[in-house]
């Protein structure tokens, strides 16, 4: 039975799961800025989450396919920013109902750094791959994956400098190699707008310079800062009035701290994923996904941004205690 809907001229109505999480804040902020979006949380039935009054709440059972369905009837777009710490089959179970709902889009829960498929099945393995390639097999909706790259100040932030090397708080700073390998990273604003942005466009029309028609079942790229380690600490003494003097810095082979971090991560140290996942991005333009597929900044009319406000913001929140919450989020 096909379930689609007419394909909307324009995106009006968008459902979201994870509206309060750490990414799905960013995006639900920039949809609203719009002023021309109705916007609904899907939300479990317990949760206690608090939701910004122009959102409407739509409370889903994820045991039950009808009670997702029904959350999700009646919108043009699903966008999905589930936690890490999510059941595994939470975004089939969402990418099911929303077929069956009729949703033209999904935005699957991307919303970071994709430039090689060698790359991402090393660190996160197939199920994003699993995810697209469900919403295809199912031949109702279609995808659009945002690879924004690492959330800039979520990285920079990190507990003891776990992800991009630099513990900006207690100002100490490990080199992978020598720090001079760029890659893509993006602030949680940039990633809002650039959100905002694609699903503000219109579907294929002969007059319009660019729509969402031409993001059909492939990824989007956006990124604030193209940088390198070293980039980031001169950014970071910069923000914090130091020198080289003041921080302590040593240098460790990528490669090997690869290696290290999934031996301890096979012997139980969840922590240790994250720093398998970030390092396998600095090798050798690993992480540089705009070398390899250019940006669609530009095309979105995404601002330039300011790397030293990018890095003050990280080191508020590294003094603010958000790493001790991450995850409750």
């Amino acid at each position: 039975m096909d379930c689609s809907r007419t394909m909307p001229s324009m995106i009006k109505t968008i459902a979201i799961v994870g509206v309060t999480g750490t990414i799905g804040t960013y995006i639900t902020q920039a949809l609203l800025a719009k002023k021309r979006f109705s916007i609904t949380a899907i939300s479990r039935p317990d949760s206690k989450a608090e939701f910004p009054q122009e959102v409407k709440v739509a409370r889903v059972d994820y045991d039950d396919h009808n009670s997702i369905i029904e959350g999700l009837r009646g919108h043009d777009a699903l966008i999905i920013t589930t936690s890490v710490w999510a059941p595994r089959d939470t975004s089939a179970k969402l990418i099911r109902a929303a077929a069956a709902a009729g949703i033209p889009w999904i935005l699957p829960n991307e919303f970071g750094m994709f430039n090689t498929e060698e790359a991402a099945n090393e660190t996160i393995g197939l199920g994003k791959k699993e995810d697209r390639d469900l919403i295809e097999s199912l031949g109702v909706s279609s995808w659009i994956g945002i690879s924004c790259g690492f959330w800039y100040e979520h990285s920079l932030s990190s507990l003891n400098g776990e992800l991009y090397g630099i513990d900006i708080k207690n100002r100490k700073a490990t080199f992978f190699d020598d720090g001079t390998q760029r890659l893509n990273t993006s602030t949680w604003q940039q990633v809002g707008r650039a959100v905002a942005a694609l699903l503000s466009l219109p579907a294929e029309q002969q007059d319009a310079p660019t729509t969402i028609d031409m993001s059909r079942n492939s990824m989007v790229y956006v990124s604030s800062f193209a940088v390198n380690q070293r980039e980031m600490f001169e950014s970071a003494k910069r923000v914090t009035g130091t020198s080289d003097e003041d921080w302590g810095i040593k240098f460790e082979p990528a490669k090997q701290r690869y290696k290290d971090a999934c031996e301890a991560l096979e012997k139980g140290d969840r922590i240790a994923f994250g720093r398998k996942l970030y390092t396998r991005y600095f090798y050798e333009d690993a992480g540089l996904f705009e070398k390899l597929h250019g940006l669609d900044n530009e095309r979105l009319g995404l601002p330039k941004e300011d790397l030293d406000e990018a890095t003050k913001a990280a080191l508020e929140l590294a003094q603010s205690g958000y790493w001790a919450n991450y995850g409750q989020h």
